[in-house]
């Protein structure tokens, strides 16, 4: 199931928009927060979707029952433009386990280019839910790759992907190759994927954006 948030009005799409501004996103530390600010949001959607039981608590003046997570889930981030996408995940769900994983772009040509996993740090994910945010789905191949490297961490029992941008393309690709069940929070899904892999509009290099540009 897709859940394209900036297609309802709300201050989500005020922090994409911004995220997209090249007036506002060469603040490095605003772009960080907005990507931080829209996983707040997604991760309380997200929320509505998992199971919880019921406890009771004790108050200063008495009992009251409350409902608490059955279990955490397992948050995973593509290094590094995924960072702040994770901390704002992790903000609301601030008891979930952690994985990282890099995954980069090996370029024989502008067109053509392999991805490869260089590292992965990660708990298991056997039976659980498994969160993978990274602020651009062009092609959905970093994304599938991740989740593969993943498995040898276990098999989960639902797959959750949070996105800020993604192509059609990407999405298509990522429901081809993840469970049936697969769940897509995506702040806005745009028309064009260029020859390159690029989003348009898209917003730019996410990871550059947030912490500099690399050589």
């Amino acid at each position: 199931m897709i859940h394209e948030l900036s297609k309802t009005n709300s201050v989500f799409g005020i922090f994409l928009g911004e995220l997209r501004d090249v007036n506002i996103q060469n603040d490095s530390l605003r772009f960080r927060r907005n990507l931080e600010r829209i996983s707040e949001i997604m991760a309380y959607e997200i929320s509505k979707t998992l199971e919880y039981q019921e406890e009771e608590v004790t108050t200063p003046l008495g009992k009251a029952s409350v409902f608490r997570l059955k279990q955490q889930p397992v948050i995973a981030t593509i290094l590094r433009a995924g960072l702040p996408m994770h901390q704002g995940l992790l903000n609301y769900f601030d008891r979930a386990e952690n994985a990282f994983v890099s995954a980069y772009r090996k370029h024989h040509s502008p067109e053509e280019f392999d991805i490869h996993v260089e590292y992965m740090a990660a708990p298991s994910i056997d039976g659980k839910t498994l969160i993978i945010s990274d602020p651009m789905l062009a092609t959905g191949g970093s994304m599938v790759l991740v989740y593969k490297s993943l498995l040898e961490k276990g098999r989960p029992k639902q797959v959750i992907v949070a996105t800020a941008i993604a192509a059609p393309e990407a999405i298509d690709y990522v429901k081809q190759h993840l469970p049936s069940n697969v769940q897509i929070y995506v702040g806005s899904i745009d028309e064009e994927l260029t020859a390159e892999s690029y989003i348009v509009p898209g917003l730019g290099d996410a990871g550059d954006l947030a912490y500099g540009p690399k050589e």
